[in-house]
């Protein structure tokens, strides 16, 4: 059974970051009224697949660093390392989503992987300090690119005067985008740590683990993703069709950007960052009670993490395995 236990933690990880963050990548669209919450999910859940093996097969840098920043090449208790990260992201990102909050499931991780290490004996001298800064760079340009771009692309559309109808259509091709590359973030992420606690010529490649953690991602965006949308969608600020679009094209750059550069980012951050820049370039106030909940969260995200992982790791039966 205790063989089993990381795989079953690493899935339940892939479950709840489609709870609170793969939401992300559809709410401008749902928000808009582009498409229906049911529609929006499904055509994420296959986008998300197809970008997660795509990442997986092509450009696996983001998988990679991961790799690196969990420090576990040297590592006496791997597995054990892992399942109290893993545990530590579950518990976060339940009581997040309790409360409709969406949390960045990859920065709860790198949380719970530092939370970890401090928990062994080499502590964080096992973290390779390129990688760690590579992930800080990520968190820094993820937010301003997606304000930024957002704004950007709102005044282009503003100029070029699309009709509504047609500013739709785009808006359901760029959300298919979103979800892509929320799979080449998170979906790659997930796959190149679900393969490290499988035994080597284990029954997966990584074209389909990546499959795999698609299709539980999607799972959890189908049962629990809608107060999300409805938070950062509708609640953060007002969108129409350009501005939404706008937001939609601002996070997806943002994030191509980033996964291009093989920084490991949140699609949280870079799609609510472009939610708010884009409503901040169209005049609409941003609620600043959900943007301090927002905020909040995140800021305490890396030391709640980390102390739960680290207290996780503590527990005699988990460093057994």
């Amino acid at each position: 059974m205790y063989a089993w236990l990381p795989v079953l933690l690493a899935l339940a990880v892939v479950f709840v970051n489609g709870w609170t963050d793969a939401p992300n990548a559809i709410a401008a669209a749902v928000a808009s009224n582009a498409l229906s919450f049911r529609r929006a999910a499904l055509l994420a859940a296959v986008c998300d697949g197809l970008g997660a093996a795509a990442a997986m097969t092509f450009w696996p840098v983001v998988a990679d660093r991961m790799w690196a920043l969990a420090g576990l090449a040297n590592s006496p208790q791997p597995m054990a390392s892992l399942c109290a990260a893993f545990g530590a992201v579950v518990l976060w990102a339940a009581a997040a989503w309790r409360f409709g909050i969406p949390t960045s499931e990859s920065h709860a991780l790198l949380a719970g992987l530092a939370g970890a290490a401090l928990a062994r004996p080499d502590g964080l001298r096992s973290l390779e300090p390129s990688a760690w800064a590579a992930a800080g760079w990520g968190m820094v340009l993820s937010l301003l690119l997606g304000a930024g771009l957002g704004a950007l692309s709102l005044s282009l559309l503003n100029a070029a005067g699309l009709p509504a109808p047609l500013l739709r259509r785009g808006q359901v091709a760029l959300t298919a985008l979103a979800a892509f590359l929320h799979g080449a973030q998170d979906g790659q992420k997930c796959a190149g740590l679900l393969l490290f606690t499988l035994p080597a010529g284990g029954p997966l490649s990584p074209r389909q683990a990546a499959v795999l953690c698609a299709a539980v991602m999607a799972l959890g965006a189908l049962l629990g993703g809608r107060p999300i949308v409805e938070k950062v969608g509708r609640r953060l600020v007002a969108l129409r069709p350009a501005s939404a679009l706008a937001s939609d094209m601002g996070g997806c750059a943002a994030l191509l950007v980033c996964t291009l550069a093989g920084l490991p980012v949140s699609t949280t951050h870079a799609k609510t960052a472009a939610v708010a820049g884009t409503g901040w370039s169209d005049g609409k106030p941003v609620d600043r009670t959900v943007w301090r909940e927002l905020a909040l969260t995140w800021l305490f995200t890396f030391p709640g993490c980390a102390l739960l992982a680290f207290l996780l790791a503590r527990i005699p039966r988990l460093l057994s395995i």
